[in-house]
C-alpha cells in the first residue's frame, strides 16, 4: 500500500488577532483608523485624484461630496475585519492613504493586505513602501502570522507589479472570482510566507535606508535587487 503523503507538522497554535497598534517609521506612521482625526486629510487627498483613472480597481470611491465621502469613512473605523489604517506622512503630519489588514483567520495564521488607497502623493514614494513594510512585519513578528496574502484584478498592472517588487510571489488567478463595479473580475493571488520573509525584509530595510537614496532623492539600489542579494545569502 502507497503511503499517503501529507503535510510538514506546524504549530497549531493560533495567531494574534490584529487590534489598534500604531506602527511608527521614519517616513510615515500607521494609525489605527480615526474618522474624526483623519477625515479631512483622507477627504482631500480622494479630492486630489483624478476620478477617471483613480478609482478603476478599487471597490470604494470616488464620492460625489463630503457628505457621501463620511457616509462611507466613519463606519469604518468600526471594521475588526477589514481593520483599516492610516498612513500618515511624517513630516506634514496629514493622512495620504489608507491600507487594510483583510480575510484575518488566526487560526490558519493567514491574513491579506489590501483595500490599499494611496493618494498621488503617496504614490510611488519612500512612505509607501515604509507603510508596507511596517504592516508586513507586524503580521509576521508580532501577531504570528505564517501566510500573508496580497490580491488584486488581474487587469490592474500596477498592483501587480507592486506586489511583485515588495516580495509577494505570484500564485495564480482565480477567474470569475467576484463581480466588481458590475463587471466580471479575475484575481490575480500573490503571498508572502513567513519562510520569505526574512529575506524581504532586510531587503525593505537596505532599502528605506537614508544612504540608498542620493541628494535628489533617487534609490541607488532597487528593492528587487537588493532583495536578491538578502535571498542569497
Amino acid at each position: 500500500m502507497n503511503e499517503q503523503r501529507v503535510g510538514p507538522i506546524v504549530d497549531s497554535a493560533p495567531a494574534q488577532r490584529p487590534g489598534g497598534a500604531r506602527l511608527d517609521g521614519r517616513y510615515v506612521n500607521v494609525l489605527p483608523l480615526d474618522a474624526r482625526a483623519h477625515g479631512n486629510d483622507l477627504y482631500a487627498a480622494a479630492l486630489s485624484a483624478d476620478p477617471a483613472t483613480h478609482w478603476t480597481y478599487l471597490s470604494f470611491g470616488p464620492w460625489t461630496d463630503r457628505a457621501a465621502f463620511d457616509a462611507w469613512l466613519s463606519p469604518l473605523e468600526r471594521s475588526r475585519d477589514p481593520l483599516p489604517f492610516a498612513l500618515i506622512d511624517t513630516a506634514s503630519g496629514q493622512a495620504l492613504g489608507m491600507a487594510s489588514y483583510m480575510r484575518i483567520e488566526p487560526q490558519h495564521r493567514v491574513i491579506e493586505i489590501g483595500s490599499i488607497w494611496y493618494s498621488p502623493q503617496l504614490q510611488r514614494s519612500r512612505m509607501a513602501t515604509e507603510a508596507m513594510y511596517l504592516l508586513a512585519k507586524h503580521a509576521f513578528e508580532n501577531l504570528g502570522y505564517r501566510r500573508y496574502e496580497w490580491k488584486c484584478n488581474s487587469f490592474n498592472e500596477p498592483s501587480r507589479l507592486a506586489a511583485q517588487r515588495l516580495g509577494f510571489v505570484y500564485e495564480g488567478l482565480f477567474r470569475q472570482h467576484m463581480i466588481s463595479r458590475g463587471r466580471s473580475r479575475d484575481t490575480a493571488w500573490f503571498s508572502i510566507l513567513d519562510s520569505e520573509w526574512p529575506a524581504c525584509k532586510a531587503a525593505f530595510e537596505r532599502w528605506l535606508a537614508p544612504d540608498n537614496f542620493d541628494p535628489a532623492g533617487r534609490q541607488r539600489r532597487s528593492l528587487s535587487e537588493l532583495r536578491r542579494d538578502a535571498a542569497a545569502r
